[in-house]
């Protein structure tokens, strides 16, 4: 049973780590070309929104009281539109995109302040401020240079995060198969 369970680990780690090396590749390929990797991940996100508008209309038929129904039709027009038009449009939509990245940061950064400054007796607390100061400095970094920023936002932040968690699972797994040995 040991030997079992030993082996069934390690050919889990070995797919992890091959998984891992593959993440990391991933994510250094969207690093050396945002473009195309932002126009795939908004193409996602259009698929995502008009499916997500299809199962809003599903939804408005189990609503039950007229209102409801109404809400989910409308929310089904509003996301199925901005889906098709990401989707006939993926570089408008990247655009678009990265300029509500920007907002986001910019709304994170403002928290971050705020919850720095209700907790800022407290120890550590100056993690928050430099967290808000990074993430404005980031925000407004891409609201300034919209929308050429467009062209490597999106695709670069996503690089960074594919490579941070492919390498964070490589060292999981790798962790995982030395408390085999």
């Amino acid at each position: 049973m040991a030997n079992s369970l030993t082996a069934d680990v390690r050919t889990a780690t070995t797919w992890s780590i091959v998984l891992s090396a593959l993440m990391i590749a991933a994510g250094v390929l969207a690093i050396g070309v945002p473009m195309i990797a932002g126009v795939a991940v908004t193409a996602i996100v259009g698929w995502l929104l008009l499916f997500s508008g299809i199962f809003h209309v599903a939804f408005a038929w189990r609503a039950g009281r007229p209102g409801a129904v109404l809400w989910q039709i409308l929310l089904a027009l509003l996301y199925g539109a901005i889906g098709f038009y990401i989707i006939a449009s993926p570089v408008a939509g990247l655009a678009s995109l990265t300029l509500a990245i920007a907002l986001y940061l910019f709304i994170e950064g403002v928290l971050e302040f705020v919850l720095w400054s209700r907790l800022r007796a407290i120890p550590g607390s100056g993690w928050l401020m430099l967290d808000g100061i990074i993430t404005l400095v980031l925000a407004v970094m891409i609201w300034s240079t919209w929308p050429s920023s467009a062209v490597w936002v999106v695709g670069t932040l996503i690089g960074i995060s594919m490579l941070f968690s492919g390498i964070t699972r490589l060292m999981l797994s790798i962790a995982a198969r030395r408390i085999l040995a």
